[in-house]
């Protein structure tokens, strides 16, 4: 076969993370990363990802064009055989110059004609080694789709959780700061304060307050990106959540592995390496139209006319048989060029998608390395908003006794109360930080596409409908005994 044999492309990766010596990067087994979001300890998650991976439209499409790069497989496969094998029939009236009595006449022939290009160059297999790359590719490419849905929905999930836990802690403040509205109005009734420290416990309450509107519909977007990745509306999605829950956290350590690990379990980089298979078997394509191509071919028949006394009826007797067959060969010789070019065409898209395969497993290793940096800073950063917390609630509580024996102003306490507020709200805040980094990281290590190796691609509902519609033969039997 003419053209390059594929090769997977030489790239570079770390030796090790940066942050390998951290222990919460310490886990010793891999096998917690297949289904990863287990490991927050969570039913409502849980459900969510297995309904999603059941019902979410865009897996669905990715596993349709599956079935898709299956019949193209089939397709090209046809042409290791001859490829035209045709029954062919006619029949017309011809009218002629010649005497009246047969200027016209009617003709009739039937016939059977065969053309098989011998695949002297691997054109036809390396046609076959394309399809069969880009159905692996496909295969990818679906398992690609499924680790970022598991991801998003565990990510919407976390941004929920999150909002909710911060419209609580609104609506807590705000109900303190009710408590301390009334306490200030009633000393400003007795006399003890102005009409200032009023303004300023009403401005604080409805800073707030105001903070709460803006949160609840964050969450109802929420409620609907969600209702999308689940494949179904929004009003359907009343019931899968429940009550309010916490915010999801993972306590277990975390197995990253070494980064040649990468290669193996991300779907998106092996999907590169695949596409850059068909490419190559591409070139050795183009390349064959240089040489010259043989055929054998072979045509048998009928023909008859009425002409001069004849019958049509005569069509199958003998007489009016005939057969012809033998090799032939075609040879582009006087090109101009154009097949040469095509060539230079196939192999600068195979360099593309190299150089792509390359930059795929660079962004790979990065996104695991801002993930890991990720998590750690943000788990430090909450440890001191959480120590922040617990200075401004007691700095809250010293300020407004203070205030109620009459040692300090009003003041205090605003600044106190307000201080409260932010940090509660940030460490919330963080808690869906910390907990959309492992998720990030999950992703980034390729976790979550194991889940469909017990089921096909596509549902059998949705097989059964494509079966009624279209006669698709075997094609739409499990494809994975096919592709792994």
């Amino acid at each position: 076969m003419l053209g390059p044999d594929f090769e997977s492309p030489d790239t570079r990766l770390p030796d090790h993370w940066t942050e390998d010596g951290n222990v919460v990067f310490d886990g010793r087994s891999e096998k917690e990363n297949i289904e990863w979001w287990k490991l927050f300890d969570d039913p409502v998650l849980n459900k969510l990802v297995q309904t999603a991976y059941n019902q979410n439209l865009s897996l669905r499409t990715a596993g349709l064009r599956i079935l898709e790069a299956r019949a193209q497989l089939g397709l090209v496969k046809g042409n290791i055989y001859p490829q035209v094998q045709e029954m062919n029939g006619d029949i017309m009236t011809i009218g002629t110059t010649g005497p009246a009595a047969d200027r016209y006449y009617n003709a009739a022939s039937i016939g059977f004609d065969v053309g098989w290009e011998m695949d002297f160059w691997g054109k036809f297999r390396r046609s076959i080694e394309s399809a069969d790359a880009n159905l692996l590719a496909t295969v990818y490419d679906y398992d690609t789709v499924l680790v970022s849905l598991t991801a998003e929905v565990a990510r919407t999930y976390t941004t929920i959780r999150t909002l909710e836990e911060r419209i609580r802690l609104a609506k807590k403040n705000s109900s303190l700061q009710e408590d301390g509205l009334e306490l200030v109005m009633h000393q400003f009734k007795a006399g003890i304060v102005t009409e200032l420290d009023v303004y300023q416990a009403k401005t604080l309450l409805s800073a707030t307050l105001a903070t709460i509107p803006n949160l609840q519909s964050s969450l109802q977007q929420s409620h609907n990106a969600l209702a999308i990745l689940l494949g179904m509306l929004p009003d359907d999605l009343q019931g899968f959540l429940g009550g309010t829950s916490n915010i999801p956290t993972v306590t277990s350590d975390i197995a990253v592995g070494i980064p040649a690990d990468l290669l193996r379990r991300r779907p998106d980089i092996r999907r590169a390496e695949m596409q850059t298979a068909a490419q190559s078997a591409q070139v050795g394509v183009a390349l064959t139209e240089l040489y010259p191509s043989f055929t054998l071919f072979g045509s048998l028949g009928w023909s008859a006319s009425d002409i001069a006394g004849n019958s049509l009826g005569d069509i199958f007797d003998a007489n009016s048989f005939s057969y012809s067959f033998g090799p032939a060969f075609k040879w582009n010789l006087f090109n101009y060029g154009r097949i040469k070019n095509q060539v230079r065409i196939q192999d600068a898209r195979l360099e593309q998608l190299i150089t792509i395969y390359q930059d795929v497993v660079l962004n790979a290793a990065r996104e695991v390395e801002d993930s890991m940096v990720g998590i750690v800073y943000a788990r430090k950063e909450a440890e001191y908003v959480s120590q922040g917390v617990e200075s401004s609630k007691r700095s809250m509580e010293l300020s407004l006794l203070q205030y109620e024996e009459g040692f300090s102003d009003y003041q205090r306490v605003l600044d106190s109360t307000r201080a409260l507020t932010q940090k509660q709200d940030q460490y919330a805040q963080l808690q869906g930080k910390i907990a959309t980094n492992f998720i990030s990281l999950y992703k980034a290590l390729g976790g979550g596409w194991q889940i469909r190796l017990d089921n096909d691609f596509v549902p059998a509902e949705v097989k059964e409908k494509m079966q009624k519609r279209t006669d698709w033969g075997n094609l739409l039997d499990d494809v994975r005994a096919e592709v792994e």
